[in-house]
């Protein structure tokens, strides 16, 4: 292939949404809302299979993420998906920002590979994670004031995340998200991560994140019962149990040798029963 042709669309890895945690524009979402989400999705998902690309140089990898940029805020046409959402977010009226920041974020994976302490980690998922949330409310037309908690329930699902592929992560790309200091703290090594079992000091460590991102999501989950709309509110609703479903594997399970992920049935169920109860609790509000 013509190194001058090379897009980020070119390169994905064919991860989709329904490779995902949580849903990405299901049903719950109003039909005329889903193609900018989608198209928002799309170009997220190309900028980060573009970090993540193992046969890419980061001076390539940066020029690509530039080029990604480039085409979404109009001086270049270069990126099909960036000209597509450019487009998109113009047709809603939405900001570029969001996903300015994201490429942020991508950038900060190509040139960065370990992180100190849980505050810088959650520095990091300020760009990774938190400006998802602050789009899908945009885009209905949520309140600012929503973002606070929207912001801890994106970052709990990055950690998720981060913890569910910590060895593949440090396999494939050296990098590790895990804080430094709790490594240190358990008395486990990064090389730990390399081997086809935890070690009980890294078992020990993993669980111990878990349980603090499980208060992170704590923290943000009133965010699903303060949506105005009807719609996002559900899809919220199944996004926050998927995520405690994830966080309560990660509590118990070694994610270097045991399965912590959620089987289509299990998402299924799961979206249904959070969907369900949400729905009888604002039908129950509004009688009330």
């Amino acid at each position: 292939m013509n190194e001058a042709k090379v897009t980020a669309e070119s390169l994905r890895s064919g991860k989709t949404g329904a490779d995902e945690n949580f849903p990405v524009a299901s049903v719950l979402i109003a039909a005329p809302l889903r193609p900018v989400i989608l198209a928002f999705y799309d170009f997220v998902r190309s900028g980060d299979d573009v970090a993540d690309n193992p046969d890419l140089a980061p001076a390539r990898k940066h020029a690509l993420l530039d080029q990604m940029e480039d085409s979404l805020i109009g001086r270049s046409e270069a990126e099909p998906l960036g000209v597509k959402l450019r487009a998109m977010l113009a047709k809603h009226e939405l900001t570029d920002q969001h996903a300015r920041d994201l490429l942020d974020a991508f950038r900060l994976d190509v040139d960065k590979n370990r992180y100190a302490n849980w505050d810088e980690l959650i520095d990091y998922c300020r760009l990774s994670a938190m400006p998802v949330g602050r789009f899908l409310l945009d885009v209905h037309g949520e309140s600012d004031k929503l973002w606070a908690a929207s912001d801890d329930v994106c970052a709990a699902l990055q950690i998720n995340n981060h913890l569910q592929d910590c060895a593949k992560d440090f396999k494939s790309l050296d990098r590790v998200y895990l804080p430094q200091d709790a490594l240190e703290a358990a008395g486990a090594r990064v090389e730990d991560l390399g081997e086809a079992k935890s070690s009980p000091e890294l078992l020990a460590c993993l669980q111990g994140l878990a349980w603090k991102n499980r208060a992170l999501l704590d923290r943000g989950a009133g965010l699903t019962g303060a949506i105005a709309d009807f719609r996002l509110g559900l899809e919220i609703a199944v996004i926050v149990r998927h995520a405690y479903s994830i966080v309560d594997m990660l509590t118990l399970r070694d994610p270097l040798s045991e399965k912590v992920k959620l089987g289509k049935v299990e998402m299924i169920m799961g979206a249904s029963a959070a969907a369900g109860l949400e729905a009888l609790s604002r039908v129950i509000g509004r009688a009330r």
